[in-house]
Parts: structure tokens; sequence; C-alpha cells
């Protein structure tokens, strides 16, 4: 039931904060005013140095069964290349796994521990694949490389897959996306990249609250 749940939850609030950065304390700080401002589903990408630090001070933070609104929060890890990484991230409070590729070991460790896993894919073969294995949700990954349309390309063989694109998704585009059928999106550089080039990370908290308005809008 707890796999079930986490699955809505992210499904509920349809905007994950895809999150990179130089030390996990500045990866720590991005989250904290991302959360601030509405997004409550954080990925702490692997890539960044001693990330495994970030995700647990920040499971420690947050919960997703908090009632308070300012501690709830659903903390993931990103860019899982193997199980190895899974389940070190598992071990260190990360309730959803992301990997940038469809890795069946991967897949099968999540499914091992009611984890939610969400392989990248590219291809009809790649998700039917990931469906096969047991995936809940499958990252349209570079979603950059698509337009909105491609969702419903999808969906006509495979109308069960749940489609979160990840990559190229933005405050004017987000809408097509999530009316083009689209579980969740993920947002990474567009949310933080400006904060991080003025070093005033209150700017993270003010799109994450525009990208939150955008869906709502979006789901009306």
């Amino acid at each position: 039931m707890r796999k079930i749940k986490l699955i809505q939850q992210i499904s509920q609030e349809g905007v994950v904060a895809v999150l990179r950065g130089d030390t996990p304390e500045e990866v720590v700080a991005m989250a904290e005013q991302a959360i601030a401002g509405g997004i409550k589903v954080i990925e702490v990408t692997m890539t960044v140095p001693f990330a495994l630090r970030a995700i647990e001070e920040l499971a420690k933070r947050y919960s997703s069964t908090a009632q308070d609104a300012a501690k709830y929060a659903i903390i993931g890890v990103g860019t899982a290349l193997d199980p190895e990484t899974a389940r070190a991230a598992i071990l260190s409070g990360a309730e959803f796994v992301v990997g940038p590729s469809l890795n069946p070991k991967t897949v099968e460790l999540c499914n091992r521990y009611r984890v939610p896993v969400m392989p990248g894919c590219m291809t009809i073969q790649e998700i039917q694949t990931a469906l096969e294995l047991g995936v809940d949700i499958v990252k349209l990954f570079p979603g950059n490389l698509y337009s909105p349309a491609m969702i419903k390309a999808i969906k006509g063989p495979l109308p069960q897959a749940n489609i979160m694109p990840t990559g190229g998704v933005s405050l004017s585009n987000l809408g097509e996306w999530i009316q083009a059928g689209a579980i969740a999106v993920g947002i990474g550089s567009d949310l933080t990249s400006e904060a991080v080039k003025t070093g005033d990370y209150s700017l993270v908290t003010k799109k994450a609250a525009q990208y939150i308005e955008a869906y709502k809008a979006a789901k009306k």
C-alpha cells in the first residue's frame, strides 16, 4: 500500500523538481526553497557530489506522511544508473528512484522493496518493456527531443502507460504536456539556473510557485 500511496501522491502533486548542484548543501538549500514554493516532490540526482548526504538530510527534515504542509515533501533520487546506487539511496531515505535509462536490475530491486521507480525511456519498445517489468511511471527522457504530441502517440498503442516528461519542460509548455496526458512533469535547470547564477536562492521559491500555478491551471 505504501508504494501505491506514493505513486498517487506524486501524480497529485504533478511537478517534480530535479535538482543538481556542486555540493549537497547547495542542493538542500535549493530543495528547501522549491518546497517553500509549493513543489513537494524533490529528486536529488546522483551527479551531485555526496548526493546521499543531501537525500539523508532532506529525508530527516521532510516526510511524505507529514500533516503539516511546511514539513511535507517526497524525497527521491535521480540518475540512478544501477541497483547498487538505488539501494544506497533508498537506505539514505529516498522514497522513489529515477534513472536516465531503463535498467531492468534497478527496476527489479525497487520492486523488491516496493519503491516507485521511474526509468527513462525514448521508444515504444522501451516503454513496453518497462511496463512488463512492473514500472508504474515512465520518464520520457530527454523530453526536449519531443513535443507534447508524443504522449498521444504513445498512448495510442499503450493507453495504460503513465508518462512523465523530463527535460525541456518549461512554464511556457507545461500546460501542453499536462493537457496531452502527462501524469506529471520533471523540472530541471529552468527552476534553479537563475538562482545559481545570482546566488539568490529565493528565486527558486518564486519559480516553483509559478510552476505550481501553471500546473493547477492546466489541470482545470
